[in-house]
């Protein structure tokens, strides 16, 4: 064999640096499986030592006609060697199943990305369901991309045939044949797949060893197959600290830290919910944590979800309950109850495109208002957001202090993108949490006096009672009060203190989290991005390019929604601009301004989809002008 070596310039490597990430979006029909590809494809990217961050989009109805553009369902993945903050701007490969799966997202492709598309797939039928006059894989549409097509359907029925599948059954390991030319593509092993089949399907080894098949020919099909524009790449593992790492969603985040904190106060957790997309992973993961003294209820309304956590929390329990926009509006005066009654009470906002039914499987932040604001009557409450999947944790326990060491419900807020995406994450060590153990009021009052469940401590927080205590009989309820003694009292008087005191308690939780930090840059740079919940990632992302441009931005990441830390006033004044990305139609400007009396800008997004790094460094270099 004849060989010859080629040593490269420093000019050539330069010209053609290494490739340190890849985007790749699986998508198919809602039937075909893209959400389990991409979740298996994510596990052997994280096994790999690959940095990544993933966005499921899901399709909004529950179950589009087949083939349509409406049920396209995607996975999209961003992974390498260095560090990820979001999924990507554009993939650089697409996977598409069917035409509609390539219709609808071909135009997020950058020029010159690959397409790999099932051509089996590619009938009359299904074109015209997809909208499109003649087959995009013959007429030329598609030149800008990399194409190639191949009978993804025949060979996978060709891989399973020995297992004497139907032929529904048999195509429904197309998702195990494209995985595994993924794992091909990007240099992964397969074994972990493997493993993971066999346990699914341990009741049906058939199934396993069929799907098994599925993943080793499509394999084997990229190892011997010439196939033009698809090459095998590696990426090296990312540079991480050393310590113990899994992938996390947001949701799982979540439950993981909900436990934790309900352990840091020492209590047993009550979850109250009813489904709701995206919020409904939540009560599947906590359902499977009993063993941390938790205990799931899944109502049969909002309400009643709501309702039942509160009544834990009188109970002595750390009631917690999750939703949507939607669901909180119909929690909502159930929510005041708690603010009137003064119980610790966590209340998960998953949000979603609005209103009414809106976007259910799309990402959005347009419940800021409704956070803040949305209670009948002066109901301030503390309102937490998570930046990201694995931030879901540390937010979890923050709003379980704060609602137990305040007694005061709680809103903490994610999103359907914080929610189903996936990164890397340091299992923390638990040592390192200070506890904030739960003193529950057990001391009788003296002898002819009153028991007192609305007397104060110095943070105006009132003693939590459990019922049934000996000697302290008490009665809460939704309506006014007398200061102290909580007897039913109408007057001006008591209305005007106790709305004080509720107002000035939340107020008083500044005192104890941290003054506002700059992630990126400096205080008093020319302009600010500041922004909240999952705009964290593109904001980062585009503020590092400008710095590495020259610009002089600085990125601020508000977690502490209501009340704001206390330095945020002249923080906010230092800078020359600001702007504000978020994913409505400008709800924190509209706060910033009215607390602050800033001239925050907005850049609204109210798409449905993230924001991408691109989006936010042109409005960068737009304000900068």
């Amino acid at each position: 064999m004849a060989t010859a070596t080629h040593v490269l310039t420093p000019e050539e490597s330069e010209a053609h640096p290494p490739q340190e990430a890849v985007v790749v979006r699986f998508a198919g029909d809602s039937g075909d499986g893209m959400q389990l590809t991409g979740g298996q494809f994510t596990l052997s990217t994280a096994l790999a030592g690959n940095d990544l961050a993933t966005f499921p989009d899901f399709p909004a109805e529950i179950r589009a006609p087949q083939g349509t553009t409406f049920g396209v369902s995607a996975f999209q993945i961003n992974f390498g060697s260095c560090a990820i903050d979001t999924a990507g701007d554009q993939p650089d490969v697409l996977i598409a199943m069917n035409p509609a799966a390539l219709k609808v997202n071909v135009k997020a492709l950058r020029e010159g990305g690959l397409i790999i598309a099932d051509e089996g797939e590619f009938t009359a039928r299904n074109l015209a369901k997809a909208g499109y006059d003649q087959n995009p894989l013959e007429d030329g549409s598609l030149a800008k991309w990399q194409l190639v097509h191949f009978n993804i359907s025949q060979l996978t029925l060709d891989a399973v045939k020995p297992f004497g599948l139907g032929n529904k059954e048999a195509l429904r390991c197309k998702n195990m044949w494209t995985l595994g030319l993924a794992l091909w593509m990007f240099d992964r092993d397969r074994e972990p797949i493997v493993d993971w089949l066999k346990s699914k399907f341990a009741k049906a080894p058939e199934l396993a060893e069929a799907n098994i098949a599925a993943l080793n020919a499509g394999h084997a099909y990229g190892e011997t197959t010439e196939m033009g524009g698809v090459h095998k790449h590696h990426l090296d593992a990312a540079p991480a600290e050393p310590g113990l790492y899994r992938t996390v969603t947001g949701a799982e985040a979540l439950s993981i830290g909900l436990v934790a904190g309900a352990q840091l106060a020492g209590l047993d957790m009550f979850f109250g919910s009813y489904p709701i997309t995206p919020a409904s992973p939540l009560l599947h993961h906590l359902s499977r944590l009993k063993e941390f003294g938790i205990t799931t209820f899944q109502a049969e309304d909002e309400i009643a979800a709501v309702c039942a956590a509160i009544g834990a929390s009188y109970a002595g329990q750390l009631g917690v309950t999750s939703s949507s926009g939607p669901g909180i509006a119909l929690k909502t005066e159930a929510i005041g109850l708690a603010i009137m009654t003064e119980l610790p009470l966590i209340v998960v906002n998953s949000q979603r495109g609005g209103p009414s039914t809106g976007l259910p499987t799309k990402t959005e932040q347009s419940d800021l208002y409704q956070a803040v604001y949305g209670r009948n009557a002066d109901a301030p409450l503390p309102v937490i957001a998570a930046r990201s999947p694995s931030d879901a944790f540390e937010c979890a326990i923050e709003a379980c202090r704060i609602a137990t060491r305040y007694m005061t419900p709680v809103m903490l807020l994610t999103d359907g993108y914080i929610a189903n995406a996936a990164e890397p994450w340091k299992v923390p060590d638990t040592s390192k949490f200070a506890p904030f153990p739960v003193s529950f009021f057990d001391k009788a009052p003296a002898e002819g006096e009153g028991v007192m469940p609305y007397a104060r401590n110095d943070e105006l927080a009132r003693p939590w009672i459990k019922p049934g205590t000996p000697a302290l009989e008490h009665r809460i309820g939704g309506i006014e009060k007398a200061p102290g003694s909580g007897n039913i009292d109408y007057s001006p008087e008591a209305h005007a203190e106790m709305t004080r005191i509720r107002a000035a308690k939340v107020d008083g939780v500044a005192d104890s989290i941290p003054d506002q930090d700059v992630c990126l840059g400096e205080a008093g740079a020319k302009l600010a991005i500041v922004g909240w919940g999952s705009t964290y990632g593109p904001i980062h992302q585009a503020v590092r390019r400008a710095r590495g441009k020259g610009l002089d931005v600085a990125h601020v990441h508000i977690r502490h929604i209501w009340p704001m830390p206390k330095n945020m006033a002249v923080l906010l004044k230092g800078f020359e601009h600001i702007l504000v990305p978020e994913m409505n139609t400008g709800q924190l400007k509209t706060l910033l301004r009215d607390q602050f009396l800033v001239d925050a800008k907005s850049l609204p997004k109210v798409s449905g989809q993230p924001f991408t790094i691109a989006e936010i460094e042109a409005a960068i270099s737009e304000a900068l002008k």
